[in-house]
């Protein structure tokens, strides 16, 4: 696989997780909302997921590709984990939810960049996302290609977190509908299917 690939599957499967309905998108689509400290948050919140997926893929990544015969078996539990990823964002999308963004956002910069923080470190899904799911998928590839996965999972959160907070006033009005997120979460669906098959391919 050439390192243009691996880095389009590693933006695909960090957009895709990204994607899904959690409290640190409803922070910075809040504060995009509000104006208020949003180049911050976006920086913050999409510099600490790039630090949390280079510890996945350097580390877990590192370690993974070590261990013989571990291949197979990580693409087997990783194709498993997205397909039922993808199976509970259809089952989302059969009774949709909106994204509420009610509420006021921190006037100061410091209890700001804390909430961000946060949202961001305490929530235990992020470490499964960024450890196991991107740390693992990207123990497939070796010394450039795995780096391109990992940079390219990485841009995605630079690339959602900044238009999250800067198109808010803009998607505030689609995200607050719970009809459009029927949509997005059937597309973050097709989007774990298809990853989930392209890991699965190469070892059947």
């Amino acid at each position: 696989m050439s390192v243009g690939s691996a880095g389009l599957e590693g933006f695909a499967l960090s957009i895709g997780l990204i994607l899904a309905l959690g409290p640190q998108n409803v922070f910075v689509l809040r504060q995009g909302l509000l104006r208020s400290h949003v180049f911050a948050v976006c920086l913050v919140c999409s510099l600490a997921d790039a630090s949390l997926i280079a510890a996945g893929v350097l580390g877990m990544g590192s370690v993974l590709s070590g261990i013989e015969g571990a291949a197979f078996w990580i693409a087997v539990a990783a194709a498993v984990f997205l397909t039922g990823y993808g199976l509970l964002r259809i089952r989302s999308a059969m009774n949709p939810v909106g994204m509420s963004t009610e509420g006021e956002g921190e006037s100061e910069l410091g209890p700001t960049i804390g909430a961000a923080l946060a949202f961001t470190f305490l929530n235990p899904h992020v470490y499964v996302d960024t450890f196991l799911l991107i740390g693992g998928t990207s123990s497939r590839y070796l010394g450039d290609d795995r780096l391109a996965f990992g940079i390219g999972a990485a841009i995605a959160s630079f690339v959602f977190f900044f238009s999250l907070g800067y198109g808010a006033r803009s998607l505030s009005g689609v995200l607050n509908k719970p009809e459009s997120w029927r949509f997005i979460d059937l597309g973050i669906a097709c989007i774990m299917f298809v990853i989930a098959g392209a890991i699965l391919l190469p070892h059947l």
